[in-house]
């Protein structure tokens, strides 16, 4: 449907249900940022020619959850699927959850409980091994929808914390505040089970924090990585931040990968110390400061000149 807006992806099926020969990898489950429908699409019939297996209205998020504009989609051990939201059918923020059953697809009705919840939503990554869930904030859905406009920074609509909540009883209890202007994105734990220490991205601010579990048992995070804001002409603004999108973690835990977006570069970091990352690899695909585009870059803390277009030949 137009104005779906897919936007992230998820399995029906994945290492959380490792070792368990009933399930399988066969459903991908598409959440609608816009219009806060979910598709499940079969790809377990026909690889070649996947088909929708089943569409859940918003109608369904609205009524049986006071949530929309779903986003990140992870499957769980017992089966359900969990998808974090942004905010609640009028367009204000709310950082709740939806469980959708995982043979049925049908909504079982929200993940948390208690009515605290963070007052904006977007990505979340899991550790149930140290009984916590982490999610991050975007911003406030009807704001997000009439463009970025830098005021909204200073009103308060655009996110600035990692939430931590509870994994087994599904309650927030925790809020790490990165600063103003933050807009903490995609956030990973490391691979290792056991590991207790993940990073996050942060679109605005061009940093990466490490989030690490306390001696006292709660959680905390230190900025580990900033991207340096490149003075320009002819853009929105006179600087411009990196906007750091997507981050993964190689399956290793050796490797730190990140896009910034504007710049146009995916950089790889060394974490072998996760304290201290170490920028090892770096590939311009394109952005918004390349040679002959319209954006001139006056002052620049990295590179000695614009980087070169990419062209598919």
């Amino acid at each position: 449907n137009l104005k779906d807006e897919l936007h992230h992806s998820g399995w029906n099926a994945c290492s959380s249900c490792f070792g368990d020969a009933t399930k399988k990898r066969n459903r991908l489950i598409l959440p609608s940022l816009i219009s806060s429908r979910i598709y499940v699409v079969d790809v377990g019939t026909d690889l070649r020619a996947p088909r929708i297996h089943k569409v859940v209205e918003p109608v369904e998020l609205f009524w049986k959850g006071n949530v929309a504009n779903p986003h990140t989609s992870h499957c769980l051990g017992s089966g359900d699927i969990l998808i974090s939201c942004l905010g609640d059918p009028s367009g204000n923020g709310k950082g709740g959850f939806i469980l959708l059953d995982g043979e049925t697809f049908e909504v079982k009705g929200n993940w948390e409980n208690g009515e605290k919840v963070p007052p904006l939503g977007y990505d979340f990554w899991y550790q149930p091994r140290h009984n916590v869930l982490m999610s991050t904030e975007w911003g406030v859905p009807k704001v997000l929808a009439d463009g970025f406009n830098p005021a909204d920074v200073e009103r308060g609509h655009y996110g600035r914390h990692i939430n931590v909540w509870d994994w087994s009883t599904h309650t927030y209890i925790q809020a790490i505040d990165l600063g103003k202007g933050s807009i903490p994105l995609e956030i990973r734990f490391l691979h290792n089970p056991d590991a207790a220490e993940g990073f996050v991205g942060c679109a605005l601010s061009g940093a990466v924090h490490r989030f690490y579990k306390t001696e006292k048992g709660d959680w905390a995070a230190e900025k580990v990585i900033e991207v340096p804001s490149k003075k320009v002409q002819g853009w929105l603004l006179p600087d411009m931040p990196g906007l750091i999108t997507d981050i993964l973690i190689s399956l290793d835990d050796r490797f730190l990968y990140f896009s910034n977006w504007l710049h146009g570069d995916i950089r790889q970091y060394d974490i072998s110390n996760t304290r201290k990352p170490k920028l090892v690899g770096q590939v311009f695909l394109g952005g918004s400061i390349t040679k002959g585009g319209p954006v001139t870059v006056v002052e620049d803390k990295e590179l000695q000149c614009q980087p070169e277009p990419s062209v598919i030949k």
